[in-house]
């Protein structure tokens, strides 16, 4: 009697101490997380996707009407056609930014970042599931936009396979960012600090509105540094077969631009920083 006692006692102390195995990688977790995030920018469409898309339009409608953009040729393309490209992969990347960063200073900010911390996530799959959740609105954006592009004045992408490349390394980049930015941010105020004084600035600065020809020496160096004008280039490029610097340069710089961001990013999400203390 006291063996079988003790066995059953056993085995439900085993029971207890058993802990759920999900190997390598916690593939639900992070598709739930994943999800958790397409499902947070697509419950508020209107203020994530259409509201953006009008923005470019509008940008877009400014420039060909009160700048006289049907009349210019930019690097012997149309004016509006040079700026098309630029408009939608800026749209693309700081929608990608807002996301990451809105999600991680909201939950801070409400308390709730406990309920991604708690979960048996590891620190690359709270990454990666911010960061593809970014690329997916970004992608969304960018889809929209060029479908309304398309149906407007009949623009057709050159080679969709570069617009897949840029657009990948753009809106990654500024998730990443994000990323950072949101765990960093203590406020509200700091995110936007970030936005207006970073993002924006390098966006605008990147080649969106003027070709790199309009630059003297200095400034053209300066530019042609900054990743941002690479991604707005290249995406350029897939859209109309029109760039100012090397395909493979541009890439390089973006590729380079992304390990240096993830590698703080994993660190900070690895140490808890201004996340668990």
């Amino acid at each position: 009697m006291n063996n079988s006692t003790n066995t059953v006692q056993q085995d439900v102390v085993s029971d207890r101490l058993k802990v759920r195995k999900f190997g390598r990688w916690n593939k639900v977790g992070l598709q739930m997380l994943i999800q958790k995030e397409a499902l947070r920018f697509l419950s508020v469409y209107m203020q994530t996707i259409i509201a953006p898309v009008v923005t470019t339009l509008l940008f877009y409608v400014v420039f060909t009407l009160a700048l006289g953009g049907e009349d210019r040729m930019m690097k012997g393309i149309p004016y509006m056609q040079f700026i098309a490209p630029g408009l939608i992969m800026m749209t693309m990347a700081q929608n990608a930014f807002a996301n990451t960063s809105s999600s991680i200073i909201i939950a801070k900010a409400q308390g709730n970042i406990v309920d991604i911390l708690m979960p048996p996530l590891s620190h690359v799959e709270l990454f990666l599931g911010y960061t593809i959740g970014a690329i997916l609105r970004g992608f969304l954006i960018g889809v929209v936009c060029l479908f309304a592009f398309a149906l407007f004045n009949g623009y057709v992408p050159q080679d969709p396979l570069k617009l897949l490349v840029f657009g990948i390394l753009g809106t990654s980049m500024l998730g990443v960012i994000g990323i950072i930015g949101g765990i960093w941010a203590d406020r509200f105020d700091h995110i936007a600090a970030v936005t207006n004084f970073i993002i924006t600035p390098l966006t605008f600065l990147s080649g969106t509105f003027y070709s790199l020809d309009k630059l003297s020496g200095g400034w053209k160096i300066l530019a042609m540094s900054n990743p941002f004008f690479h991604m707005i280039d290249g995406f350029r490029s897939g859209m109309t077969g029109v760039s100012e610097a090397n395909t493979m340069l541009s890439i390089t710089v973006l590729v380079c631009t992304n390990i240096v961001l993830i590698f703080v990013a994993l660190r900070i999400l690895k140490t808890g920083y201004k996340l668990k203390s």
